[in-house]
């Protein structure tokens, strides 16, 4: 049980997930989270509205069962793996975090300040980061998870010019947009 409850070294991690790309690539499929927005929206119907959603999503069974697996996942992990003690996060970001008024870091990723307070500023901001990383993954061709993994193991250069403007987006984000906001 131990092992389970601690951190995984990276070569694990990273050999599972080669693992997992390896068999996705001799299968013919590639992986990508923002994908199955396109097959739920496909499965409401949206086919009759527009061609983009009009296609047989049979075909992405697999994916739809891999988002389910990680919503469950990360609620087994967040609920019944964690040790309670919270995140191991460094000090000096906690100390900049601490002085730009948000205090819970240390305890979770997620600060309480930001996702737990239900403010007119916080509703907005989530509504528009969501449009924006929902345009930006339609716009790159796909998301983070699908350009930095299935993109990138499969030397596809416009995955890494997308994963190199992600890197640049987030760089500017954390250290210029961040601080003004908040």
């Amino acid at each position: 049980m131990e092992l389970i409850l601690q951190p995984w070294p990276w070569y694990v991690s990273g050999t599972l997930i080669a693992l997992v790309l390896f068999l996705l690539l001799m299968m013919g499929d590639s992986f990508g989270m923002s994908s199955n927005l396109r097959t739920l929206c496909t499965l409401c119907g949206a086919g009759k509205k527009t061609d983009f959603f009009n296609f047989d999503w049979k075909t992405q069974k697999w994916n739809l069962l891999v988002m389910i697996g990680a919503v469950i996942g990360g609620f087994i992990g967040a609920n019944l793996l964690s040790s309670g003690s919270g995140v191991a996060i460094n000090p000096a970001t906690i100390d900049q975090l601490q002085d730009i008024g948000i205090t819970s870091s240390g305890r979770s990723y997620l600060p309480v300040e930001i996702f737990q307070v239900f403010s007119i500023k916080n509703i907005v901001l989530l509504a528009v980061g969501g449009f924006l990383v929902g345009f930006g993954a339609r716009y790159a061709g796909g998301c983070t998870s699908g350009h930095a993994i299935s993109g990138l193991s499969n030397l596809q250069l416009p995955s890494l010019i997308a994963v190199i403007g992600f890197f640049i987006g987030g760089l500017v984000m954390i250290h210029f947009l961040f601080p003004i906001i908040f």
